[in-house]
């Protein structure tokens, strides 16, 4: 970052939540390319070994890895198209998944947020701070949303804005009913 270098680098969806990786998704220094389909790359191998089951495949010589995606700073065009979003009560109302996930919407006992569990149900009229998947990167557009942060900078003490100060657990990740939930990104609408 400090020669202003452009790159295009592989690597595990999972980078996200590093800390040396995700200030720069923050900051919007790095961002997600166009992904693989279904988070699934094949690559050539001259050097065939044991891999799991399905992972292999001797015909193509191909081995699939799970779970990559680009990381890039090169813009590109689908970074900047808006999610298409309902109203909170047009989700509960509509989306089959928001029905039936028992935590939707909820407030996290330990965080000033709601949960929202899959992106395409982030609701269109909430102004607070939303948790979402780490998965929304792959359809983050940053003139239309904010990243606060993650629930790693809260456990830093990087967003005290966002803490509970009734709560008097863990701050590891965000719980709801005292139960703990997967990581989350904190965004917010972008005003307009």
């Amino acid at each position: 970052f400090d020669y202003n270098k452009k790159f295009l680098i592989i690597g595990s969806m999972n980078a996200i939540t590093y800390k040396e990786i995700f200030p720069l998704i923050k900051d919007n220094k790095m961002w997600l390319g166009n992904g693989f389909s279904g988070g699934n790359a094949y690559f050539y191998t001259p050097n065939v070994r044991e891999f799991a089951s399905g992972v292999y495949d001797p015909k193509t010589g191909l081995v699939k890895f799970r779970n990559v995606h680009w990381f890039t700073n090169l813009d590109h065009g689908r970074r900047h198209q808006p999610l298409p979003l309902m109203t909170m009560k047009e989700n509960l109302k509509f989306n089959k998944k928001i029905q039936k996930n028992p935590n939707s919407y909820k407030k996290y006992d330990n965080y000033n947020a709601i949960e929202v569990p899959y992106t395409e149900a982030i609701p269109s009229d909430y102004d607070g701070v939303m948790g979402v998947p780490i998965s929304f990167l792959d359809k983050y557009n940053p003139d239309q949303f904010e990243i606060l942060g993650s629930d790693y900078n809260i456990k830093e003490g990087l967003l005290p804005e966002l803490v509970n100060p009734k709560w008097k657990g863990k701050m590891d990740r965000g719980y709801i009913n005292g139960k703990r939930q997967y990581t989350r990104i904190f965004i917010k609408h972008k005003k307009k």
